[in-house]
Parts: structure tokens; C-alpha cells; sequence
């Protein structure tokens, strides 16, 4: 599927302020609307290292009421947590009833990161599709609005991207040994990442696959299909 992808996709910077502007107006009718209609509303994003996700999530919620949503940064689970099953923790952090959540980084690493690192067993991981499908259509079934992206980098520009990283005090803290340690290993994850979406990209909960290249590009896509979804909520 990332194949098929047209990573060279671009949009002008003047055309990029203008359309994010207007959508960033509507998003906060938008969220009102998940209040007054008491809409659950769940948002993931996975996707390579630098490939944006960070900066597509800050587009998405910069002018919305702080009250109205949660950003949950997904990273290995506590020692608390490893007692449990894996899907326990994304449990605890659904939304309530008029409210928005996202997870920067999903229940998809148990096939991902987990699968790719020896995290979980084959038998582990291998189960695990049918049990986030399951999972999935729980929440659908039950009105949860679920939004999935998967945000596809060039090696190139991912290489790049960390080099430019590295170079800015700035941004120095985004850039870590397991980022350099997991780029080795891109292959690996590749696989990972086509077997993921051949098993989960369901009428249920389809992925949104995002051309990543160009940061400006991805950002409006994220932002355009999430009213697009918004949008069509039954009033």
C-alpha cells in the first residue's frame, strides 16, 4: 500500500496559510459540535520517525478549547502496565461523552515497535490483529468516531529530517539513539507496517494513509479529512 503513495505531493506555502486558516476556523464549530451532540471521538496517528505527526496534531487542535480534548504521547508501557493486557492501557484513556481524544502513537505497537523489537512473542503479536479489529469495532459499534493515519516518509527525507534535527539546539530533544537504532532497521519495520495495514484496514476502521514528504502537504490532508469526518457526524 505505501507503494502506491505519490510522496512528491506538495502545496504552496501562500495556499497552505490560507486553506489551514479556514479549516482551523471550522474545527472549533466543529468541536462544539462533538459537545452539544455528546460525540466520543478517537484520532490515531502512526507513522515513521519525523514524519510529522507532532506538528499535524498541533494544526489540528491550536485554537480549540483545552477543555474539550486530550493529546495522549504513547510510549513503552510502565512496569504497572506490562502486568496487564497491552489494550489496558488505551482502555483508560478513552474519551468521554463530548469529547476528543488523540494518541500520538496507537495500540499498533504491539504490531509495530513490539513485533520489530522481540517486545512481544510471534504468537503475541500475530494474535494481536484480530484483537485491535475487535477492539475497533467495540468502539464503533458502540458510537465512537475512530480516525486512523498512518504518515509515510521517503528513508531520504526521514534522514534529513534527523540530520536537521540533530544540527538545532532547538529540536536536539526530538532525536534519540533508539531513533538512529530504529532507522537501521527500517526494512524490518516496513514489513511490520504493510503486514499492519493488510490486516487492519477495515470497513470498520479504515487507515488514512498521509504523503508525508512535504510537511505542509500532510498537515491540510490530516486536518481535511478529520472535518470530513467531523462533518458527516449524524445530527
Amino acid at each position: 500500500m505505501l507503494e502506491d503513495l505519490d510522496l512528491s505531493l506538495d502545496v504552496g506555502r501562500k495556499e497552505f496559510e490560507k486553506e489551514l486558516a479556514g479549516y482551523q476556523v471550522e474545527l472549533v464549530g466543529l468541536q462544539r459540535k462533538i459537545v452539544d451532540q455528546g460525540r466520543r471521538v478517537i484520532i490515531g496517528f502512526e507513522g515513521w520517525d519525523a514524519a510529522g505527526k507532532g506538528g499535524a496534531i498541533k494544526r489540528l487542535i491550536l485554537y480549540m478549547d483545552p477543555r474539550g480534548y486530550e493529546v495522549h504521547p504513547i510510549g513503552p508501557p510502565t512496569d504497572m502496565e506490562l502486568k496487564h493486557h497491552y489494550l489496558r492501557r488505551f482502555w483508560q484513556r478513552l474519551p468521554a461523552r463530548g469529547k476528543l481524544t488523540i494518541f500520538d502513537r496507537t495500540w499498533y505497537g504491539r504490531v509495530l515497535v513490539e513485533r520489530v523489537e522481540g517486545f512481544a512473542s510471534k504468537a503475541e503479536w500475530k494474535r494481536a490483529y484480530d484483537e485491535i479489529n475487535d477492539f475497533e469495532r467495540v468502539l464503533v459499534d458502540d458510537g465512537y468516531l475512530l480516525l486512523k493515519f498512518f504518515l509515510h516518509i521517503s528513508s531520504k527525507e526521514q534522514l534529513r529530517r534527523f540530520k536537521a534535527r540533530q544540527a538545532d539546539p532547538l529540536k536536539q530533544w526530538k532525536i534519540t539513539e533508539d531513533d538512529w537504532r530504529n532507522r537501521k532497521k527500517r526494512p524490518q519495520y516496513l514489513k511490520a507496517v504493510e503486514d499492519m495495514l493488510a490486516r487492519t484496514h477495515t470497513e470498520t476502521a479504515p487507515w488514512t494513509l498521509v504523503e508525508a514528504d512535504s510537511k505542509r502537504y500532510a498537515r491540510l490532508k490530516v486536518v481535511r479529512t478529520v472535518i470530513g469526518a467531523l462533518r458527516a457526524m449524524d445530527d
